[in-house]
């Protein structure tokens, strides 16, 4: 496994791209896709000074760094930012990159030295008037479809990476897990939830446990080639947010987080 990046040779990986792409690391095509976009670049230099650089020499102010990673997908170049989030690996060094990309020492763990109950992100997300939407859209964009070979229904892969992104910055911040897989997760655990262990649990699943956001993560992937050429010829609209909450997402405001997840849970691997 690749040691984690000392965080001035973060700071300049994040800005510059790294050593040549000839081998074959997209996570640093990405890198220098977004280097060369004025917009993508200026919104990845606002979140790295807010997570990583002088504004963050006092302490990490988590606040401020989610925010600038909200920011950084609501308005940057959508196939560019999703390049960034997506980029697949093939080896320890590239997913050692995409797991540091979004600064996870002060955007996604700590601030103790042991992640906790997933309970309380959770409920911090519940209480929250930028989490609670983008949680309850990600939950229904990214619900397992049983009549999909795969769990996911085409047209509704796209929904699911958005949604996915819209959770980056929130209470409930996902990221790679390690750097020998491509599995995602908040950083909590259930260990100690006691009594309400199968709450947390049906929480966790929906990324650990979740075809569908496995599905749509691999379909962006197998797209990868014309996703980045998008930057040549851009269509999208970076001023547009990507929360869109579903007709779904939209008829679960009001209700419970906690009283959702048995609807949305998803059943343990055999």
């Amino acid at each position: 496994m690749v040691r984690c990046l000392g965080p001035a040779l973060l700071l300049l990986l994040l800005l510059l791209g790294s050593v040549s792409s000839a081998g074959g690391n997209r996570c640093v095509d990405a890198a220098e896709a977004c280097t060369a976009n004025a917009l993508c670049q200026r919104l990845r230099s606002e979140y790295v000074a807010q997570c990583l650089g002088r504004a963050a020499q006092r302490g990490c102010s988590r606040a401020r760094c989610r925010r600038a990673l909200r920011r950084f997908f609501a308005r940057g170049p959508p196939a560019l930012t999703y390049a960034l989030l997506f980029c697949p690996c093939g080896g320890s060094a590239c997913a050692e990159r995409r797991r540091q990309t979004f600064v996870p020492s002060c955007a996604f763990s700590g601030p103790g030295p042991a992640p906790p109950s997933c309970l309380e992100p959770l409920e911090v997300c519940e209480r929250s008037r930028v989490c609670r939407p983008r949680l309850l859209a990600f939950q229904a964009s990214c619900a397992p479809a049983p009549s999909a070979p795969d769990g996911c229904l085409w047209d509704q892969r796209a929904r699911c990476v958005r949604a996915y992104a819209g959770l980056v910055g929130t209470a409930v911040t996902p990221n790679y897990v390690d750097n020998a897989s491509a599995r995602v997760a908040p950083w909590c655990h259930c260990g100690a939830s006691g009594n309400r262990r199968e709450d947390c649990e049906a929480f966790r699943g929906l990324f650990t446990r979740n075809p569908c956001l496995d599905g749509a993560i691999q379909a962006f992937a197998s797209g990868w080639p014309p996703v980045l050429l998008d930057q040549l010829n851009p269509q999208g609209h970076p001023e547009h947010s990507l929360l869109q909450v579903s007709s779904a997402g939209e008829a679960l405001e009001g209700r419970s987080l906690l009283s959702i997840l048995p609807v949305l849970a998803l059943p343990a691997l055999l």
